[in-house]
């Protein structure tokens, strides 16, 4: 009988974190003839009282297993932790705030079963989401398809099946820049998507802030493309060579024009301006790069874990 891991990065999430359990495991039992299965929840040093209650659920199922970080790594190293220690023969990845319907989990092994490698949900539509949020996140798709070396899918996010091969894969990707949408794509394999509409949070407030969105955006482009060092290079070098025809044409000018005078210095602070712009960007863009080589050098470890329950680390 196969074995289901089912990774499930949490943070702060004591008020939605049973009612997360008891629809998994509802869809996991039905699942029973089939398949065995283990819940790894990694918690990413909660400051509430999510650790207490994944204690109690460890105790009562042996099923689920607990990993706790000794500092909060973040939700990618969350998912990295699982991947590390799942032992099943495929993992599916969810977040706990029940957003990604944990029955969907049924269409998903339907498609293993068909062949594909890699089921990954992805969601245009999502419930008690600001309008706004879904325009920038959908022109951010259409900028990172654009831009990244791999065919990222749009709407897609870690909601997904992974087979075990391609979890063989991920963990051997140890960069720190963890994005594991670009990851899995750039893996490649047999993969497909599957359409579902993302409902509003059970309960609480979600804890990834603006910080941590851009942040996030910023490590996906810059990850899997070295397309925005271009964009600054070309930047600069259509600047110069505007700046070069702009004075050669001052000076063609002035010679046929001896009386004619450059305007004043309106049109000096402008240019100054444009150009600081453009050099302060293409430094911003070189540097995030150089922080990407500069985390990686160092080596140090994904992260670290405080203790753990149901868990076998070696």
């Amino acid at each position: 009988m196969k074995l289901i891991s089912v990774i499930v990065p949490t943070y702060n999430e004591e008020l939605g974190i049973k009612e997360f359990y008891s629809r998994t495991k509802n869809v996991l039992l039905e699942m029973a003839g089939r398949f065995k299965h283990e819940i790894i929840f990694i918690d990413d040093s909660s400051s509430d009282n999510t650790y207490q209650i994944l204690e109690k659920l460890a105790q009562e199922d042996s099923t689920v297993r607990v990993i706790n970080f000794s500092r909060n790594f973040g939700n990618q190293m969350g998912i990295s932790a699982g991947l590390d220690f799942a032992k099943g023969d495929i993992a599916i990845i969810i977040d706990d705030d029940l957003q990604d319907p944990p029955e969907l989990m049924h269409k998903f092994i339907e498609k293993w079963d068909e062949g594909y490698k890699v089921v990954y949900g992805y969601r245009p539509k999502r419930m008690g989401i600001n309008p706004l949020f879904n325009i920038v996140a959908g022109a951010y798709y259409k900028l990172i398809s654009a831009l990244s070396e791999v065919d990222i899918p749009r709407h897609a996010g870690d909601y997904r099946l992974l087979d075990r091969v391609v979890m063989e894969a991920l963990k051997n990707m140890r960069e720190g820049g963890r994005y594991y949408r670009g990851m899995v794509s750039w893996a490649g394999y047999s993969q497909i998507g599957v359409k579902y509409t993302r409902d509003p949070r059970y309960a609480g407030k979600s804890t990834f802030t603006l910080k941590k969105y851009l942040k996030f955006a910023i490590s996906g482009l810059t990850s899997f493309s070295e397309k925005p060092l271009y964009v600054a290079s070309i930047f600069g070098f259509l600047m110069t060579t505007i700046s070069f025809i702009v004075v050669l044409s001052i000076i063609v000018y002035k010679l046929v024009n001896p009386s004619f005078s450059v305007p004043g210095w309106v049109s000096l602070i402008i240019i100054i301006t444009i150009f600081g712009g453009i050099q302060l960007i293409s430094i911003g863009i070189i540097g995030v790069y150089v922080g990407h080589i500069y985390r990686e050098v160092k080596c140090r470890p994904k992260y670290l874990i405080d203790k753990s329950i149901n868990m076998d680390l070696s």
